[in-house]
């Protein structure tokens, strides 16, 4: 059960309400996602969020298209486990033109790529090079095997691997993902993406939603 309710825009005041009003009209008058009213109960919060959500994950006005920063919302959803965001990028990804099928690929390519950072990360932290040596041995077919282009694989594996703090992984998916064409800007803006919609999840995973 949530350790807190959602602020309903009925009762917002102030700031609150004003930034309720903002959200809105981003969505063209459409409902505010829940999320934002769970936010809406602490006003910086709400504010930041909604700035960088704005800016970082919703508009299309960078390098990064406006489909791919869905997709790369929808993968940091699905590593943190918020359905009320699956849920929100998956419909929204489908207004995009994807498939209930590719949402479930976007999922299973973040899963796979935290498979992988949990393997490289003991590697890098473990202090000994006697396991550098060793085959990794983890199946990973998921990274070539969905309909998704290598470029856009990489962008999301660069989002998950940054979030679970894996270095080698990391440093290895920005370099495929530069050799893909992937420009430094693209790179930066996945990164603003995913670290947007981590701060989200983090906050409702904490209130228990």
């Amino acid at each position: 059960m949530p350790r807190i309710a959602p602020l309903p825009e009925t009762e917002a005041q102030d700031k609150v309400a004003t930034t309720y009003g903002r959200i809105k009209e981003m969505l063209g008058g459409a409902a505010i996602p829940e999320a934002f009213l769970y936010y809406g109960r602490v006003e910086p919060f709400v504010q930041d969020f909604y700035m960088n959500f704005k800016k970082f994950v919703f508009a299309d006005n960078g390098k990064l298209n406006v489909k791919l920063r869905t997709i790369i919302g929808l993968a940091v959803s699905g590593h943190y486990g918020c359905d009320l965001w699956i849920d929100y990028f998956s419909e929204r990804f489908k207004a995009q033109g994807g498939t209930d099928a590719q949402a479930v690929e976007v999922l299973a390519i973040a899963s796979t790529n935290a498979m992988y950072n949990s393997f490289f990360k003991f590697r890098d932290l473990s202090g000994s090079d006697t396991f550098s040596g060793m085959p990794v041995g983890l199946r990973a077919h998921t990274f070539m095997g969905t309909s998704f282009d290598e470029k856009t694989v990489e962008l999301i594996n660069i989002a998950i691997s940054n979030l679970n703090a894996c270095k080698p992984c990391t440093s290895g998916h920005v370099t495929k993902a530069r050799d893909l064409a992937a420009s430094d800007e693209e790179l930066l803006e996945t990164v603003q993406c995913a670290s947007t919609m981590a701060a989200g999840c983090a906050f409702l995973k904490a209130i228990g939603v």
